[in-house]
């Protein structure tokens, strides 16, 4: 790098030297420690531009950071430029129009805080400090998308900064085909500096119903349970979870302390009578668990019902599947989470199934670059540990855990994608879409400048 300074940038250089250095490059997961030559914390649009062209004449990797989720850290490019979009986080909410228009770094935390007091909401993630960016690129699940599609679907337009430094409106009437490939293509062809979204009518309240069983009472349960996927009503995420309670926890029995639990029923976002009627014939499906568990709580809460569980700093490993059928081997694997006899299982990763479905299912294929409309379920394991002498251990058994569900899977969510390269990018797309993906890339990134992410080659 030959200068420290970027021409017609108004935003913030933080260098290596620089007290907040350290701050900045920082991501959620702590196993990400690498060091950029320069971070651009930019402030517009334009900045965006100046630093993109910028990091091209300087010849650095570039990295781009919204939420800074990613569990690979792409975000974060050792000795490249960083293009850091935190500070463009606004959201500005248009309710009679139902629309917001969201800046490319803004979190989904401040998108439902926004939309909350006029009774509108749009389908987000599940953990409020992920970015909005990354999320809606990927496809973006969330409780709303069985109602309103996925995150990508409610995508109006995009303004995005392309490699040649042109700024471009993406829509269904606009550059078509980088609107296409925008949804569910991740972000391999520019830099997203403004979404606009549809939004929707809700009520503001959700149900989280909870069935606990101890896993060796758990199959016929979870068996039931899959007979409810194809009929289930819309507002209902349907959802198993397998995970290892906490040694101390006030709302279990002192008896299923530390032990490891399978959790099975729904998140229902809309009318809380028609939920607990739901939430009672689900139990009379499934049967009457260990605890019993229905909790309501307001949308906002839910959506921050797992920030607590998925705090920046702590080390991260996860595996994905998806799946169109549910097997009774699929789901006596699911339970073994991969792991031999005699395994501690304080070392297996947490996993579990999420229905999809819905209004997911009836968006037509060819309409997006999201590849997994056919889904079922997705399957999702994942690692949170904080002593590095464990990064091994932990690795190898969500390794494990995605290696005994890889005989029942379909593909993949792009959003999951750890460090798979090539093979996982060939999951995650169809090989139709990735044919049409890759010359969009070459239409608009020949050169693969934007390749620190689930990266789809111009060439392969």
């Amino acid at each position: 790098m030959t200068q420290t300074t970027i021409r017609d940038f108004t935003g913030e250089i933080v260098l290596p030297d620089d007290a907040t250095y350290d701050g900045h490059r920082s991501v959620w997961n702590a196993m990400v420690d690498r060091r950029p030559a320069m971070i651009a914390r930019c402030e517009s649009a334009a900045d965006v531009v100046a630093a993109l062209a910028f990091g091209r004449a300087e010849g650095l990797e570039i990295g781009v950071k919204g939420g800074g989720h990613g569990v690979a850290g792409h975000c974060v490019p050792d000795g490249g430029l960083q293009i850091d979009l935190s500070r463009m986080g606004s959201v500005e909410v248009d309710p009679d129009a139902r629309r917001a228009r969201l800046g490319g770094g803004a979190l989904l935390g401040t998108l439902d805080r926004a939309t909350e007091p006029h009774g509108l909401a749009t389908t987000a993630g599940n953990v409020s400090h992920t970015g909005v960016g990354g999320l809606t690129l990927g496809g973006g699940m969330g409780w709303l998308a069985r109602q309103f599609g996925l995150a990508c679907d409610n995508v109006i337009s995009y303004t995005v900064v392309t490699v040649d430094g042109e700024m471009r409106v993406a829509s269904e009437e606009e550059h078509p085909d980088l609107f296409w490939a925008l949804r569910g293509g991740g972000g391999n062809f520019g830099i997203v500096t403004e979404f606009e979204f549809r939004l929707h009518p809700t009520t503001g309240r959700a149900l989280v119903s909870e069935l606990i069983f101890e896993p060796a009472q758990a199959t016929e349960p979870i068996r039931r349970w899959r007979e409810l996927l194809a009929e289930a009503p819309r507002p209902a995420t349907l959802t198993v979870d397998i995970w290892n309670a906490p040694a101390t926890a006030a709302d279990l029995p002192p008896m299923l302390a530390g032990r490891p639990l399978v959790i099975i029923g729904f998140t229902w976002v809309g009318e809380m009578g028609e939920a607990r009627a739901y939430h009672a014939e689900v139990v009379k499906e499934i049967g009457r668990p260990t605890v019993e568990r229905a909790q309501e709580m307001s949308y906002v809460e839910l959506q921050s019902q797992g920030d607590a569980a998925h705090v920046h700093g702590t080390r991260r490993y996860a595996s994905g599947h998806d799946l169109v059928e549910l097997s009774d081997d699929a789901i006596d694997a699911f339970l073994t989470r991969g792991a031999a006899d005699g395994s501690d299982p304080r070392m297996l990763p947490g996993s579990g199934f999420q229905a999809y479905g819905g209004a997911i299912a009836e968006v037509p294929d060819e309409a997006s670059a999201f590849s997994q409309r056919d889904t079922l379920v997705e399957w999702f394991a994942g690692q949170g540990w904080t002593d590095p002498a464990e990064d091994e251990a932990r690795i190898v058994a969500a390794r494990a855990a995605g290696a005994a569900m890889a005989p029942f899977a379909s593909g993949v969510y792009v959003n999951v994608l750890t460090d798979e390269g090539e093979s996982g990018i060939r999951r995650a797309y169809r090989p139709e879409k990735l044919v049409r993906l890759r010359e969009i890339k070459r239409r608009y990134d020949p050169d693969n400048v934007l390749h620190l992410n689930q990266n789809i080659r111009p060439e392969g």
